[in-house]
């Protein structure tokens, strides 16, 4: 009995800390970054919630500052890697050398390479052959590299977020469908309204930033993940996650418009992931429970890497985000 109180406590100490939290985070975000606040709260929900991000936008949009900056506030060790055609799967995993152990006696010594990072920024991922982008495929996944047949786990936290350029497709290698379904959500980080840029130009050419403190530790993250996963939600938001990914698939159940303009549709990581990070949003807002709410929210940077358009989509002009705009009116909503 006593020490199911004690868990008890500490599950409500750390739910608490997660709600104080979240305004804590902004101000420490808003001393570097300007704006983005909607792709810098569904990052802060993917940390929450343990899932690695895939980031699209634009050169010069802060994608970078803007991951570096979250991995100061949480006190979490973090490496860049740029992505280049010429790089190859030891230079992200590490590699063994022969090392003299003296008494000319010599023996194999495994390199960590920079995935032994608690945040990883993948920069321009889609830059890199398919050998190489594999090579994050089971660090992401299972949170280890193997190399020489030996199994080296990876530090907790561990989050991947890698960018993609949308713009420029010349000379990149478009991610495989098992790779992009291993990532939580997709960020879209657009350009800024007038009055943010005049803010942006100001400050990075009048002052140095403010530095940023860390609040929390890779520790803390590892209690949040825990506490996130026991958020209770209910059956009917948990068939309407399913409901949701299910209609993006092609065949005879599904709407028109799926079947118009959908070749591939969303797997069952899709579901998983909505629910995952409704958990998550619902406890950085302050609720102990999963609403409708949540789960609408998160369902365009869920699916919209999971959808596959058509030959037909593109010749109608349709995008991705249109289409998760019409499942969203299609699937009804449980009753509240």
């Amino acid at each position: 009995m006593t020490e199911a109180a004690d868990s008890y406590e500490d599950e409500k100490r750390i739910v608490e800390k997660i709600h104080e939290s979240r305004g804590r985070i902004e101000r420490e975000l808003a001393k570097v970054i300007v704006g983005q606040a909607e792709a810098t709260r569904q990052l802060l929900i993917a940390l929450f919630a343990g899932g690695h991000c895939l980031i699209t936008g634009a050169p010069g949009l802060a994608k970078t500052l803007l991951v570096r900056t979250i991995a100061q506030v949480f006190h979490l060790d973090f490496q860049r890697i740029q992505f280049t055609p010429d790089l190859m799967p030891a230079d992200i995993t590490g590699t063994e050398i022969l090392e003299d152990v003296g008494d000319g006696r010599r023996r194999m010594q495994f390199v960590k390479g920079p995935i032994f990072a608690n945040v990883i920024l993948a920069d321009e991922i889609n830059r890199t052959p398919p050998k190489t982008q594999a090579a994050l495929l089971e660090a992401m996944q299972e949170h280890q590299v193997t190399a020489a047949g030996v199994r080296y786990p990876l530090e907790e936290p561990f989050f991947v977020l890698a960018t993609q350029n949308p713009i420029e497709m010349e000379g990149t290698y478009p991610l495989p469908e098992a790779q992009l379904d291993r990532f939580l959500f997709n960020v879209v980080v657009d350009y800024l309204p007038e009055d943010d840029e005049v803010s942006v130009v100001q400050r990075t050419t009048s002052t140095k930033p403010e530095k940023v403190e860390p609040l929390f530790s890779g520790v803390d993250v590892t209690e949040f993940h825990e506490v996130v996963r026991k958020v209770p939600v209910a059956e009917p938001l948990v068939r309407y996650a399913v409901k949701l990914a299910a209609a993006s698939r092609p065949g005879p159940s599904a709407p028109k418009f799926v079947n118009d303009w959908v070749s591939w549709g969303a797997g069952l990581r899709a579901p998983q992931s909505l629910v995952l990070g409704a958990k998550a949003r619902a406890l950085l807002s302050g609720r102990f429970h999963v609403a409708t709410d949540d789960i609408r929210a998160l369902a365009h940077p869920t699916l919209r890497h999971r959808i596959l358009l058509g030959y037909r989509a593109e010749a109608d002009g349709i995008t991705v985000d249109s289409v998760i705009d019409r499942l969203l009116e299609h699937v009804k909503e449980p009753i509240r």
